[in-house]
């Protein structure tokens, strides 16, 4: 999944405009929205203990939380000419529905609860090396976040060892090919270079993935908080959609995600897994990000 391609609905905090007219590229301040969300699952996460919690069971509690947030795309795209680090917990979409959910779970781990603790944890994860620059230096592509946050230890990918799993062929080059398609890059062609030689890189690599017909096999390994990526044939894109694993008292796993479907457009529980991401032919697999616990302070 790729966000980016529209224009933003927020505006920059405080200064920061100013900051980019005299700076263009520069990172500008962070952006939080959804106080309100945030006190609401600390004070249950306070109450229930849950930090004692496996991650990923941690994980379940928070998206649970977050069930019935409206689906609202590209909230990180707030400028194009500065890349902001932005949590909005008022409006997700797919990727951020997973990775706010992973990133606050990381947090309360952490023993830490403040909006600046939380944007903290996703920079870590959203950006390359944990380290936010520019617009180029965020993860777009989901096998790319899959594969660096493997690297910074907070992820693990779970396709190599899957039964069933098969090398996973497809190329990565939509954000290139249509850079008028993404605010930062149609208003800096001077970025696509960069972004061409990541997606050089992503094509470059060895990774596998779940084909959809032996997901039910193995269904039974997988566990509440794996972070999914349901691939596509779709040109120039690796990952159409992702969510998280739900793992109900029966055993049975749901697809959790923040659902652009007319029928839904919030965050949706959704039925088994391998029933419900049948929906169109040119969604080819799955693969997964299973979270991985963090040191207590």
């Amino acid at each position: 999944m790729i966000q980016g391609a529209a224009l933003g609905v927020f505006g920059l905090l405080g200064g920061s405009a100013l900051a980019a007219l005299a700076n263009p590229l520069q990172p500008q301040p962070e952006h939080f929205e959804g106080r309100e969300v945030f006190d609401r699952i600390l004070q249950k996460s306070t109450a229930g203990n849950w930090r004692q919690l496996p991650i990923g069971q941690l994980m379940g509690k928070i998206a649970m939380e977050l069930k019935g947030t409206p689906y609202v795309g590209f909230t990180l795209e707030l400028s194009p000419d500065a890349e902001s680090c932005v949590v909005n917990l008022h409006g997700l979409d797919c990727v951020t529905f997973f990775e706010d959910t992973l990133c606050m779970a990381r947090m309360i781990k952490h023993g830490k609860g403040s909006p600046a603790a939380l944007l903290e944890e996703v920079q870590f994860t959203r950006y390359r090396g944990g380290k936010m620059g520019d617009f180029t230096t965020r993860l777009h592509y989901t096998t790319d976040w899959l594969v660096d946050n493997e690297k910074k230890g907070v992820i693990k990918i779970l396709a190599p060892e899957l039964p069933g799993a098969e090398p996973f062929t497809q190329k990565v080059g939509i954000m290139s090919e249509r850079p008028q398609n993404y605010r930062q890059l149609a208003a800096h062609p001077d970025l696509i270079p960069a972004i061409r030689l990541t997606e050089e890189k992503i094509n470059g690599r060895s990774l596998k993935y779940l084909p959809m017909n032996k997901l039910a096999a193995d269904e039974h390994l997988l566990q509440t908080g794996d972070i999914v990526g349901v691939t596509t044939t779709e040109r120039g894109i690796d990952i159409a959609h992702t969510g998280l694993c739900i793992k109900d008292e029966q055993g049975v796993v749901h697809f959790m995600d923040a659902s652009s479907s007319r029928r839904n457009r919030r965050v949706t529980l959704e039925t088994d897994i391998s029933q419900c991401l049948n929906w169109s032919s040119k969604l080819t697999g799955v693969m997964f990000g299973r979270p991985l616990e963090v040191s207590k302070v």
